[in-house]
């Protein structure tokens, strides 16, 4: 037989082993679990409050199997959006022109924002039953995971390097293979770092995804992010220790089991001609390549893949162009039907406006944007002067990121609302001014997007081109100005846009903190939402929105558009 002339190792590794079994046994363990939570989002939504959060400890591991399930699933959703919606952006002038627009309202609209008009609509797909609620708490996390990924993938395409761009043309590649062949490999590694940054982000919003609270509608699913509420309410601080350190477990399982084999593997797709500096392989990737069922089956369906990219579908680049209507009259047409579209629109939102709102009150929110944008503006300098460096030293080392990786996930996960307890005993101890003490809760957790695409841009950064900076002997100083921030601005950006929106977004969680009876309120435009959206007050939480949406896509027009349009005609690699 074939087996018995190859060699004891070989044949070892081709045999399944014990690996395999333990493999089967995790596998089949998960499905249970999947399963008997599915079950329960089939179940009767019997009265509002109908669920009861127990603060006992030994109910958390079920509520963190519910939540982390809760995250993975709007992760799904995700990672489809981010294959689907940047890359129609990326590919098409005219999509884009519109999609990119559309895609900075969608990240500066706040949590709270999209509860109040989309709770509604889920729970009335499944009338009376728990799925409802299931997908609306799924829809919330998506908005805190889908932005910076979606990002990311934008980024990437619109800074693919001219001469590999220029040998998928030699090669006659379509362009369903120029994307899957050169495009998605090269996004990679830093679609992998936002992937784990939008998982932090879902913990960051746990809480207003599990506890529903829209006028009189009042949902509460089990999870952490509810028992974090009512550990919260009730002024339990044994119960937010619990919370903290099952958030802590969590992590450390799915960054061990996950995200580390996934960083590892994306390094494979770093731009370079010469080695890196590499860390060895996570035990998990190690021991995943010591099984045999699991090695044939991802073999197989890597062969599947790797076939339905090679497929010959779309246009080749040698194919000739002969379009029927002229560019110049698409373009006119095109703006034509923008232009009609967005007045459209705003004639309805004048209407509305006029019938719901005054004058006062609209120039009063303008003036509460103001305060939000100036906390902003500083943290976002702040976070930066302080991530940019360190996500550089952490990026040239990997074993050290990998270090470092689980904590700062953890970190980034950490929910705000966890710190109210500090921040409202010390504002009220010694009488500080609210509007300055309560903003560092805005960027806690939106500076790790800062730190997450500097690490993914300086871990992709050539191994050459530092060998070059080495041979010229460029320090100190010129290395930073001329080497690393050039090669590392366009995922800056992309970590700057994603956490400033992020920040506009976290303002709902951060201008309002509560512990106990004891609520703290700064002036400004997410304390505005939140207050509308407790009392049901749908005008009013529109005008938030609204100019919230105006504000980010003002700020991003001005700087972040440039500055991405600088880093494509500059710093792309070539």
């Amino acid at each position: 037989m074939l087996r018995d002339r190859l060699p004891v190792n070989i044949a070892a590794r081709t045999a399944p082993n014990l690996f395999d079994i333990a493999a089967i046994v995790c596998m089949l363990g998960a499905a249970v679990a999947v399963g008997s939570v599915a079950r329960h989002t089939l179940g009767p939504l019997t009265a509002p409050n109908a669920a009861t959060i127990h603060l006992d400890p030994s109910w958390l591991p079920g509520y963190a199997l519910r939540t982390t399930l809760r995250m993975f699933a709007a992760l799904m959703f995700s990672l489809l959006f981010t294959f689907t919606y940047p890359v129609w952006a990326a590919k098409s002038r005219r999509a884009g022109a519109i999609l990119v627009p559309i895609l900075d309202i969608l990240q500066s609209i706040p949590i709270l924002g999209f509860l109040t008009f989309t709770v509604t609509f889920f729970m009335n797909l499944f009338p009376g039953r728990v799925l409802g609620a299931e997908l609306a708490a799924i829809f919330v996390i998506f908005t805190s995971q889908a932005w910076n990924m979606a990002f990311s993938m934008y980024q990437s395409l619109k800074t693919v390097p001219s001469d590999l761009e220029e040998v998928t043309r030699s090669f006659g590649l379509s362009s369903w293979q120029k994307f899957w062949r050169l495009e998605v490999p090269f996004a990679m590694p830093g679609l992998v770092w936002n992937t784990m940054m939008s998982m932090s982000g879902g913990w960051f919003m746990v809480v207003a995804a599990e506890t529903v609270s829209v006028g009189r509608t009042n949902v509460v699913l089990p999870g952490v992010g509810s028992y974090v509420g009512v550990a919260v309410a009730h002024r339990d601080i044994l119960a937010v220790v619990y919370a903290i350190i099952t958030m802590l477990v969590v992590i450390l399982l799915y960054d061990q089991l996950l995200f580390r084999p996934l960083v590892a593997w994306s390094a494979r797709f770093r731009f370079e001609t010469t080695p890196g500096a590499v860390a060895e392989d996570p035990w998990m990737l190690a021991l995943l390549r010591r099984t045999h069922l699991l090695n044939q089956t991802s073999r197989i369906f890597g062969n599947f893949l790797t076939r339905i990219g090679g497929l010959q579908i779309g246009r080749r680049p040698d194919a000739p162009r002969q379009p029927v209507i002229p560019r110049r009259v698409l373009d006119g047409l095109w703006i034509t039907i923008l232009v009609a579209l967005v007045g459209v629109a705003l004639w309805q939102v004048v209407v509305y406006a006029a019938a719901s709102l005054s004058l006062h009150e609209v120039g009063h929110v303008a003036l509460l944007g103001c305060y939000t944008m100036v906390r902003v503006v500083v943290m976002i300098a702040l976070a930066s002067m302080v991530w940019v460096p360190v996500g550089v030293w952490l990026g040239l080392r990997p074993a050290w990121a990998r270090r470092a990786q689980p904590v700062a996930q953890f970190l980034a996960a950490f929910p705000a609302n966890l710190f109210f307890p500090i921040f409202v005993i010390v504002i009220v101890h010694y009488s500080l001014n609210v509007n300055i003490w309560l903003t560092p809760l805005m960027i806690l957790g939106t500076q790790w997007y800062i730190l997450f695409n500097v690490i993914a841009g300086a871990a992709a950064f050539p191994a050459d081109l530092l060998e070059v900076a080495d041979t010229f002997r460029l320090g100190g100083w010129r290395w930073w100005v001329r080497v690393i921030l050039p090669g590392i601005f366009p995922y800056y950006v992309t970590g700057g846009l994603t956490a400033s929106g992020g920040a506009w977004n976290a303002s709902i969680l951060s201008e309002v903190a509560s512990w106990g009876s004891t609520t703290l309120t700064a002036q400004g435009l997410g304390s505005y939402i939140a207050k509308a959206t407790a009392a049901g007050a749908t005008a009013q939480v529109a005008l938030g929105i609204a100019m919230m949406a105006g504000f980010v896509i003002a700020f991003n027009r001005i700087l972040w558009r440039p500055l991405y349009s600088f880093a494509q005609r500059r710093l792309t690699f070539a």
